[in-house]
């Protein structure tokens, strides 16, 4: 088979990994791919919104079955696209990436079918937002509507910078049109748990739990990012906590955009929170998570492909799917600066003898020598029978790897080592 993946980060590398491992696949393309995935994959330089392109390239080379990783070309009907000319994807269609694509229609679908969420109003006029914001209760939560490449969620502490985040949004344009509209909701508190499923419309088999670390600095501090880390199985997640969920979340969530008339087959991430009243969502996103992905994939036993083509062909109900009883654990090494401005091209040094998986997100080839070119750089994982001994060889691993300025925080973990489960 001729597979091709659309995508250029660490989550489409552990696909493209796990993808190699099926027997039947032939040849594996990556567009555009980076340069540590050229090592697994041919890499393509089509860019992942590129739909032109990645359609001419699946007609010229006889795709059978395509993956489709990012936000942005399954909002732009990427999916949709491929399949019109015959190309099987992994991956909603435009209408139910949607779920994805905007924070209020999401919003306004978990109001209607009754799925718990945090209360909110949203806004399209500046002036209404900022007068709202002067009896709202603090912390906020300012969302742009759009895509914003994960780091469109502004915690505001106080009035003051709940309302710089909304003229940040709306009058900077930070995120451009993405932040023409947003959402103002509630601060949840609790324990956060991200949980990606696989989903054919009608049947819902969540992966392994995983909790992800989105602050940039130690200690939950600093600016939001796409992800510094994560560790998988997410030990609030438990089988209690996760049996709610199916309940509550994971099934009226499939219903719903079903009698919508936007069917929902892919991977469909669920960010939760854990409150006193129970589990409640933060965000969908409708897709593979970034770094989640890196956990979850390697502790998955069932083949990848035979998953994702049983979703595609709507029999994921007669698929089994199992994941091993072990841990894994995700660093994020980063260039100093991220998620603000820094510097590339530093080359980097990886032990061939090291004791993890590297997945590279932010680097391309230059000559042989794999260079940074991106904030996130590489993800470390690790896999082990306990949470404790999968960090200890992801942090082992991660001091071993060298570039100029990189950067990665010191706690990944940390607080899923606190959770009774633990």
């Amino acid at each position: 088979m001729k597979i091709m993946v659309i995508g250029g980060g660490g989550r489409e590398h552990a696909i493209v990994k796990k993808l190699k491992e099926n027997p039947n696949v032939s040849e594996l393309y990556c567009l555009p791919g980076n340069g540590g995935i050229a090592r697994d994959a041919t890499c393509i330089p089509v860019a992942a919104t590129d739909l032109d392109g990645m359609v001419c390239f699946a007609k010229e080379q006889k795709i059978d079955y395509a993956v489709v990783a990012p936000d942005d070309p399954l909002a732009m009907g990427a999916v949709d696209l491929l399949e019109a000319i015959g190309v099987p994807c992994f991956g909603p269609d435009r209408k139910a990436a949607v779920i994805e694509a905007s924070k209020i229609f999401a919003k306004d679908l978990m109001r209607r079918y009754g799925i718990p969420t945090a209360r909110y109003e949203t806004f399209d006029d500046m002036d209404a937002a900022l007068s709202y914001l002067e009896t709202a209760p603090m912390p906020a939560v300012i969302k742009a509507d759009g895509l914003a490449l994960g780091k469109g969620v502004i915690i505001a502490q106080t009035l003051p910078e709940a309302k710089e985040a909304v003229r940040t949004m709306m009058a900077d344009k930070r995120f451009g049109k993405s932040g023409e509209r947003i959402v103002i909701e509630e601060y949840l508190e609790g324990p956060e748990i991200s949980v990606l499923s696989f989903t054919d419309g009608r049947t819902v088999v969540p992966m392994v739990s995983s909790m992800d670390h989105k602050r940039a600095w130690d200690g939950d501090t600093g600016p939001n990012t796409g992800g510094m880390g994560t560790v998988a199985p997410n030990p609030f997640y438990t089988p209690e906590v996760a049996a709610r969920c199916m309940r509550e979340i994971f099934l009226p969530t499939i219903r719903a955009m079903t009698a919508e008339g936007r069917p929902f087959k892919g991977c469909l991430y669920f960010g939760l929170m854990l409150t006193g009243d129970g589990p409640k969502v933060i965000e969908y996103n409708c897709r593979f998570g970034d770094p989640e992905t890196q956990v979850v994939l390697p502790l998955l036993k069932t083949d990848l492909l035979t998953v994702m083509q049983a979703v595609t062909e709507e029999r994921l109900a007669e698929c089994p799917v199992e994941f091993s009883d072990g841990a894994a654990a995700c660093v994020i090494l980063a260039s100093e600066g991220y998620p603000g401005s820094y510097e590339k091209g530093y080359p980097i040094r990886i032990p061939d003898d090291l004791s993890a998986e590297v997945y590279v997100a932010g680097a391309k080839d230059r000559d042989g020598q794999l260079v940074t070119s991106g904030g996130r750089v590489l993800g470390v994982t690790a896999t082990a029978p306990t949470l404790t001994a999968a960090l200890q060889k992801a942090y082992a691993a991660a001091e071993q790897i060298h570039f100029e300025n990189a950067y990665y925080r010191r706690d990944i973990g940390k607080r899923a080592l606190t959770a009774p489960e633990a």
